[in-house]
């Protein structure tokens, strides 16, 4: 509010518009025995107590929603704040439905990682409990966050199109049959193995062969050759998903 008997810069009177709460929220994915799981919290306040939701919460005055989101991870999982700050977050979108929310009017601001070998959490701060689930057995979430949890699945699988995010999800030496696990998991759709094949050794820097033995992998087939994370980043072509979905 402007100091008393000073007029507003430029005859802006914030009183003349409603205000409204900024939040965050994270949908941060993981992988875990070849299956896709999400990162949740149950909330232990109302609106939606009991329910499960993604973690986050309100951004304070003085915090840009970045730094609020690595915050409310670190409070409502349990997760060190070393290791929440680390976290590559992507931001997502921004959701502004009037009735999102029944205390106030508030916009949330959401983003959306998937990043390997995360911890197990616990609940804290406004979260009675935090647990890793898998995507597939998701429950009724609170608010919207089962349409913001879809608009960040279909981005953490864009991501694996044309990044080279999922040797991340490898040892440091695998075969290539390890590597389609982890699209086929993420993207929950199966590969045409060979044409799999043919893509990752044709796109430049994706993977390069690595110097042990070939690995067995069961089966009465020949051993397979391992490999390792080349020096890209990027995928050039990417490595677009088939179409259609088993999950």
């Amino acid at each position: 509010m402007p100091a008393e008997g000073r007029e507003p810069p430029g005859g802006y009177d914030p009183s003349a518009f409603e205000p409204f709460a900024v939040t965050v929220d994270l949908a941060v994915f993981t992988v875990r025995e070849n299956r896709l799981h999400v990162l949740l919290v149950e909330r232990g306040q109302e609106p939606y107590a009991g329910a499960w939701a993604l973690p986050g919460g309100f951004v304070l005055p003085r915090e840009s929603a970045g730094q609020a989101a690595r915050r409310e991870l670190a409070e409502e999982t349990g997760l060190s704040e070393e290791t929440a700050t680390a976290l590559h977050l992507e931001q997502l979108g921004t959701y502004s439905d009037p009735d999102r929310d029944p205390r106030m009017r508030v916009v949330s601001v959401a983003y959306a990682a998937l990043v390997p070998d995360l911890p197990e959490p616990r609940g804290g701060g406004d979260a009675a409990r935090a647990r890793w689930t898998e995507f597939r057995s998701v429950p009724a979430l609170a608010f919207d966050h089962a349409d913001i949890l879809a608009d960040a699945d279909e981005r953490v699988g864009a991501k694996l199109e044309y990044t080279t995010l999922a040797t991340e999800f490898c040892p440091p030496e695998f075969t290539l049959g390890e590597l389609a696990q982890v699209y086929e998991t993420v993207w929950g759709t199966a590969l045409d193995r060979p044409n799999f094949r043919r893509k990752v050794l044709s796109t430049p820097g994706f993977v390069q062969p690595a110097e042990g033995p070939p690995r067995r992998t069961g089966g009465r087939g020949k051993p397979a050759a391992l490999y390792r994370a080349g020096d890209a980043t990027r995928l050039h072509p990417p490595l677009l998903r088939p179409e259609g979905r088993t999950r």
